[in-house]
């Protein structure tokens, strides 16, 4: 456990980190808010697909409290290309503007089409329902009684097994069929590919190399911080990597078993205002 550290760059997970239900906990929001007049850097890290980032995050990051976006694990990451700043604007007064400008990418790593051909005949060999997640459409193999009243919601949700064909993917998402047979017979990486699971009864494929670490490596480079100088809370297994890169890692205290041993600091959950607490901790806010 770090004695002292202050960060310069934080990376924060969204689903049981910042966020329950897909809704970001009042109190995290305006952490994030107050972090926004300091000089750190806020990034998040989700393996949410693009379409499905949850609009109080992008509403954070259009107005400039969050600076970047990394998901699909680490495979797309963007930042907000402001005329002026890439962070909030601070006057003498405190108040904040909000920055104009597009989105910019700042690295992405599509999948070949061999790498999600591949994938597509394990999924049809296992008769598991899987979905393809590109930068505006999340295209199911088949319709499913998990995702009906998703498509009514979303129209960015649609059905296409051939999806792959004409368009770039970044992950594959699958559904078992039970909570028992999760795929574990496979040796994915013998196809240079990996599992990561994100609930019991669901889990991502993507390359071996891919993760959440590389993206934020892109993010620091981008940013010019040294990823020692980085901080990083999360809960899942897919945040694994990137609690072993950067300079102090957080586990929520209900997160995975596993990540809570390889991190540097437990805190609470949402709930128990676990971020705070590390925050508070180090003086950040």
């Amino acid at each position: 456990m770090p004695h002292s550290f202050t960060p310069k760059i934080i990376f924060f997970d969204i689903d049981d980190t910042l966020s329950r239900g897909g809704i970001i906990a009042p109190h995290n929001q305006a952490t994030l808010q107050g972090l926004a007049h300091t000089e750190i850097k806020l990034v998040i890290a989700t393996g949410r697909a693009k379409p499905m980032l949850p609009k109080d995050i992008l509403d954070l990051h259009d107005k400039g409290i969050i600076d970047a976006v990394i998901c699909m694990n680490g495979q797309y990451s963007f930042y907000k290309d402001g005329s002026n700043s890439d962070k909030v604007s601070r006057s003498s007064s405190g108040d904040k503007s909000k920055i104009v400008g597009n989105e910019a990418l700042i690295k992405h790593y599509p999948l070949t089409l061999p790498q999600v051909e591949q994938i597509v005949q394990i999924c049809q060999q296992e008769q598991v329902v899987y979905k393809l997640d590109s930068t505006h459409y999340i295209a199911w193999s088949a319709m499913h009684e998990h995702i009906k009243e998703l498509m009514v919601k979303n129209s960015y949700f649609i059905v296409d097994p051939d999806f792959h064909k004409c368009n770039d993917v970044y992950q594959c998402s699958v559904i078992f069929n039970n909570e028992k047979d999760k795929m574990q017979h496979i040796d994915f990486a013998k196809f240079g590919l990996k599992l990561v699971h994100w609930h019991n009864t669901g889990a991502d494929i993507i390359p071996i190399d891919a993760s959440k670490a590389r993206a934020v490596l892109d993010v620091c480079r981008h940013y010019d911080i040294d990823v020692k100088d980085a901080m990083a809370f999360g809960d899942g297994l897919n945040d694994l990597e990137m609690f072993d890169l950067v300079g102090c890692s957080v586990a929520m205290g209900d997160g995975q078993p596993a990540l809570i041993e390889r991190a540097d600091l437990v805190t609470g959950s949402i709930e128990e205002r676990g971020i705070q607490a590390v925050l508070d901790k180090f003086y950040v806010v």
